[in-house]
């Protein structure tokens, strides 16, 4: 009798379990679903005619003549290529100078003792309560004051710091062990040599997060080159988009932008399924101390 109350227990213990994991991945699939279907509309318009988009009253979620003549469309109407290579060049130099900036303050922050250097800190970390709309106002007055407006060095360099990197790459620097530091300082090397060899291999993980968030950052931007550029030559491929929207085919060509959207968001997607391990181990290791 206890032998068989003992085996009735365990199967609706694992009746549950089975329940429970059915229920867990239900969800997990209506929330993936959900997540992932902007992307299939965004596709699916981008494939789908110009008359029979506009001909739609109730939006069909399939393309019943499916044609890559909105891609094609979307690079004559603009020079979208043109913009890519822009985009490119202002992502590519920006993070590079961002990274040097941030690990060089956040080295500072972390080893380093000067006067000043909590408060320093604090001020630091005050900035990020600042709105952006008030940052973007002093950024736009400055680089116009500097004549600098319609340049790539415009576009770059209010973009080369980040409060939230520094503390990020900060307490990353911390947990690394100071008998570490102490013994590299015995053996004569210096700080940058520390740096670099032991300090930027141990936290890889984060800065590679660091480092793919800002080209993310950077590949979107919209509202600050739009403010300071006037000029095509210096358009992001977000002015692109605007300008596909506007000028190109009107306002109404939709399939044509969703199709610009779609070439911009590639190498976005790529870059997060190439690096997505390592976006979550450095953003695991930023939220844990000790």
């Amino acid at each position: 009798m206890r032998e068989k109350t003992v085996r009735e227990k365990r199967r609706n213990a694992a009746i549950r379990r089975g329940t429970g994991t059915v229920l867990k991945y239900l969800l997990l699939s209506f929330w993936g679903l959900l997540v992932l279907f902007p992307f299939y509309w965004m596709v699916l318009t981008s494939v789908k005619r110009y008359g029979d988009y506009n001909s739609e009253v109730i939006p069909k979620f399939y393309a019943e003549n499916p044609t890559l003549q909105n891609y094609v469309d979307a690079f004559m109407s603009v020079p979208l290529g043109r913009y890519l290579l822009n985009t490119l060049i202002f992502t590519v130099i920006t993070t590079l100078i961002m990274l040097i900036v941030v690990t060089l303050s956040a080295f500072a922050f972390a080893r380093l003792e000067f006067p000043g250097k909590n408060l320093a800190f604090g001020c630091l970390l005050a900035l990020m309560m600042i709105p952006n709309e008030l940052v973007i106002i002093t950024n736009f007055t400055t680089i116009t004051n500097l004549n600098l407006r319609n340049s790539f060095p415009g576009l770059i360099l209010p973009s080369v710091m980040s409060v939230f990197y520094v503390y990020l790459l900060k307490e990353n620097f911390e947990m690394v062990p100071d008998t570490l530091y102490l013994a590299a300082k015995v053996d004569g090397t210096s700080d940058l040599k520390y740096l670099c060899r032991v300090l930027m291999p141990i936290c890889r993980p984060t800065l590679i997060t660091i480092v793919i968030l800002k080209v993310i950052e950077c590949w979107n931007a919209y509202v600050w080159p739009r403010l300071i550029t006037d000029q095509p030559d210096y358009f992001l491929v977000s002015n692109g988009i605007q300008e596909i929207r506007e000028n190109g085919f009107g306002r109404e060509n939709i399939p044509a932008m969703m199709a610009a959207v779609v070439v911009i968001s590639v190498p976005l997607i790529l870059l997060f399924l190439l690096f997505r391990s390592r976006i979550m181990a450095g953003v695991s290791r930023g939220g844990t101390k000790g």
